[in-house]
C-alpha cells in the first residue's frame, strides 16, 4: 500500500476527549502520496521513466557503473568507470551493498573520488 502525507484517523490524537473520531477536512488523493525510497546501485546503467503531476515525465537512476570525474588542476571532466564504494559516512552498510550516495567514496579507474552531488 502506498504511504500518504496526510494524517490517519487511526492514529493518535484520532479520538477525542468524549471518544468521538476527528472528522477529516479532506479525502486523501493521489497528489498527497509520496514515492519509495529510490536507492542507486552500482551496476550497468539502468533508468526508469516516472509519471509526475501534470502527466509529465521524470527520468530516475536505479543503477550506474560510470560518473563524471573532475580533475581539479585542469577542470576537465571525464567519463570514468566505477571500481566499488569504499566507504560512505551516513551508513557504513550502504558501502557493503555498493550503494551510491552523496558523499561516497569510491574508487575508480583512475582512483579514489567523492561522490559530491546526488545520484
Amino acid at each position: 500500500m502506498a504511504e500518504t502525507k496526510k494524517k490517519s484517523r487511526r492514529k493518535s490524537p484520532g479520538r477525542k476527549i468524549s471518544g468521538g473520531l476527528y472528522k477529516r477536512e479532506k479525502k486523501k488523493r493521489k497528489d498527497t502520496l509520496g514515492h519509495a525510497p529510490r536507492v542507486v546501485k552500482l551496476g550497468v546503467t539502468k533508468r526508469k521513466n516516472l509519471r509526475v503531476r501534470g502527466g509529465n515525465e521524470k527520468i530516475v537512476l536505479l543503477k550506474s557503473n560510470e560518473i563524471n570525474l573532475i580533475d581539479k588542476k585542469t577542470k576537465k571532466a571525464t567519463k570514468v568507470k566505477i571500481v566499488t564504494v569504499t566507504e560512505t559516512p551516513s551508513n557504513r552498510f550502504l558501502a557493503r551493498q555498493n550503494v551510491l550516495t552523496k558523499g561516497a567514496i569510491i574508487e575508480t579507474e583512475k582512483g579514489k573520488a567523492r561522490i559530491t552531488n546526488r545520484p
